[in-house]
């Protein structure tokens, strides 16, 4: 396991897993924090509302809906990367130790944020992409690394979108949103050996360079690729 910040992948030299496709990210939700289905849903339905209102806000103006949609979209991209990479890691197994709980917990977090941009987003949200983790789901190692990653990377895009958001009320959401990445990112890091806060001031990433960082990992692919044939159905 790493021992300082050196020896974790920067988010420039991301090696990120490639996604799953739309209808793949199966709701086991009851097993997910011991919640039911019924509670998961219902939370997702709520905070779906929250975003969905500020959308349809009568003081937004037609350019600032546009400019919105298309940044929600955005985040909806990222956040079904990161629950698909839990919710394999979590169908695989791999992952044990104190590291076991984390795709459970974080898996369940992340698909709550993909339900709530999808229902606020409605007919206007993007398909998921097809993704191949290549591996990284079925190593502890190379797991931690990556949840580092894609943790801190969240944190960066999420943090330079929050000046462009026309709507309070979806500023509101998404910053909501963003100190539970936040969180993640601290808690990874800590089970990383590493300190949660590298320094005192964070910059967020733009869109053009987290972009250009998921395409060089070539983890989207045009189609779903297994990693391993002991569990067929997981999301990838």
């Amino acid at each position: 396991m790493a021992s300082n910040l050196e020896q974790l992948p920067s988010t420039s030299d991301l090696t990120l897993g490639e996604l799953d496709r739309d209808g793949a990210i199966r709701e086991t939700v009851e097993r997910v924090s011991g919640e039911s289905r019924a509670t998961f849903l219902e939370k997702a339905v709520v905070g779906g509302a929250a975003l969905l209102g500020a959308l349809a806000a009568p003081a937004a103006s037609r350019a600032a809906a546009k400019s919105d949609v298309a940044i929600l979209n955005y985040a909806l991209t990222l956040e079904y990367l990161q629950a698909a990479f839990y919710t394999e890691t979590e169908r695989l197994g791999a992952v044990g130790g104190e590291l076991k709980r984390v795709p459970r917990q974080l898996g369940a977090v992340e698909r709550a944020h993909v339900a709530a941009i999808k229902a606020a987003l409605g007919q206007a949200a993007v398909k998921r992409p097809a993704f191949d983790f290549r591996g990284v789901t079925e190593d502890q190692t190379k797991f931690l690394k990556t949840a580092v990653a894609f943790e801190d990377l969240a944190v960066a895009a999420y943090k330079a979108q929050a000046a462009r958001i026309k709507s309070p009320a979806l500023l509101a959401a998404a910053i909501s949103i963003h100190s539970v990445e936040a969180r993640h990112a601290a808690w990874m890091r800590f089970l990383a050996g590493v300190k949660p806060a590298a320094t005192p001031f964070d910059q967020g990433k733009p869109i053009a360079e987290v972009k250009a960082i998921a395409a060089s990992t070539h983890f989207i692919v045009a189609r779903p690729k297994k990693t391993s044939t002991k569990n067929p159905n997981y999301t990838g």
